[in-house]
């Protein structure tokens, strides 16, 4: 599963791992993505998008149909 968001665009983030002997390794830190299931009333069907934790609190507050609205605007296929 590719770690980004539909909604906010939230992409893995990359720094280093510090030991105690301040040795570096590199590592990531993946945005909490989970796969949801809406029902869009407009189009009559389900949508099933890759969206965040943070994004999920985001469509319970703004609806669904203005989420697809902005997930289309980013040019991103529902």
């Amino acid at each position: 599963m590719s770690a980004h968001c539909q909604l906010t665009g939230t992409k893995p983030g990359f720094g280093n791992t510090i030991s105690h002997s301040h040795r570096r390794t590199s590592r990531r830190f993946d945005p909490n993505i989970q796969k949801k299931r809406y029902w869009l009333p407009s189009e009559g069907r389900y949508v099933r998008l890759t969206l965040s934790a943070r994004a999920i609190k985001t469509v319970d507050s703004i609806g669904i149909e203005a989420a697809v609205a902005r997930i289309r605007a980013r040019g991103v296929k529902v």
